[in-house]
């Protein structure tokens, strides 16, 4: 039986848990906080990421080393690939934490991205400001994710704020995309090369953080190949191994890459009900050798993030294909603690129970860009 360690305890750790426990793994989390979630259905080792005595421990008592998310220290990735394997690769994490080195590859790769500069002081910021032009977003190199190590300039009033906003962290200045539409692609690859990906998805945010995603993204099979395209381009220049989401923007019915996320990703949490092998069976079969599963979606799907406190499962629970996911986690504003995923044979069918979920749980301003979608 292999054991998976896993860099992170929070609730991707606790879904790959729960997908691999039928293929017989077991897993091993290591977290800086000791109530991590994973810990409720898996073995938790709480341990700093610098605390290199435990971290000695758990190399030993796994097989492979993964991650839950992309904020573990990329030395500490290295560090433990001379103990253990390590996917994916600490070479492709250590290039996801930093936003200026990610759009470099995306651009050497072929992939489009919104113009930049590297600001690396005030003056930088306001010569990048002045070629790029307004709006434009300011984001911290590194450390960013739901929105956080972001600052949106709408006018030259806004540098010194902005400046102070990222407390003179290395970043990149963005240009404002006014984009058609967000999608994202998840896609796995194994150690022998084997690749696939899941259809291409539509997202909306909320204050930065996923809010819903609608799967298959309607309209979307020429997007669909070259978003796939684009993911095995990045992952064979990565040697990457497991799954990775690849976050993008749709302009004038093209793509731009906006960000990869080295891992599974909030945006497939739909292919547990929604395909035959969801992204954290494929993640765990991927890391371990197996051969990849089916990542066709089995219908149409949509996947309501709840942030902050749960609502009334009972209003998702009565919808005869509805899933209701409880991350297990103490409420906290800004925090993802569950999603719910309703599932139909087609787009069409997922009108009417969305409908009505939205209305009982009071949260008609979530779903309503999505049911615009569909009535399309």
């Amino acid at each position: 039986m292999s054991t998976i360690g896993i860099l992170g305890g929070g609730q991707l750790a606790r879904m790959l848990a729960l997908a691999g426990a039928p293929l017989g793994v077991r897993f091993l989390a290591v977290d800086s906080v000791a109530d991590a979630c994973a810990g409720q259905v898996t073995p938790l080792l709480a341990a700093d990421w610098r605390d290199f005595a435990a971290l000695e421990k758990f190399a030993a008592d796994i097989d492979v080393a993964t991650f839950d998310f992309e904020n573990v220290p990329a030395d500490t990735a290295r560090w433990l690939a001379e103990r253990v394997r390590v996917s994916p690769n600490p070479r492709a994490l250590a290039l996801a934490q930093d936003r200026l080195a990610e759009k470099s590859m995306f651009r050497d790769l072929g992939l489009p991205t919104a113009e930049f500069a590297t600001v690396d002081s005030r003056d930088d910021l306001e010569r990048a400001a002045r070629r790029l032009g307004y709006p434009a977003i300011l984001k911290t190199r590194r450390l960013g994710y739901d929105g956080k190590g972001q600052f949106r300039l709408r006018g030259a009033a806004d540098i010194d704020a902005a400046w102070q906003a990222i407390a003179g962290a290395p970043s990149i200045l963005e240009a404002w995309i006014p984009f058609d539409r967000e999608v994202s692609i998840i896609a796995v690859r194994g150690g022998d090369g084997a690749f696939s990906t899941y259809p291409l998805v539509q997202n909306w945010h909320a204050d930065g953080i996923l809010s819903a995603s609608l799967a298959p993204a309607p309209e979307s099979t020429r997007l669909d190949e070259a978003a796939a395209t684009h993911a095995r381009a990045i992952a064979e220049h990565l040697d990457y191994v497991g799954v990775f989401a690849l976050e993008l923007f749709v302009r004038d019915g093209g793509l731009l890459g906006n960000e990869m996320a080295p891992r599974v990703h909030n945006s497939g949490h739909w292919t547990i009900e929604g395909t035959a092998c969801s992204q954290f069976e494929n993640h765990v079969r991927a890391v371990l050798g197996l051969p990849l599963g089916d990542t066709r979606a089995l219908g149409a799907s949509v996947m309501l993030n709840f942030i902050g406190a749960l609502p009334d499962a009972r209003a998702v629970l009565a919808e005869p294909r509805a899933h209701w996911h409880d991350y297990g986690k103490v409420p906290r504003a800004g925090r993802k603690v569950g999603h719910a995923t309703l599932c139909a044979d087609t787009p069409a069918q997922l009108r009417e129970p969305l409908a009505r979920v939205g209305r009982a749980l009071g949260r008609a301003a979530q779903v309503a860009p999505v049911l615009e979608t569909l009535a399309a």
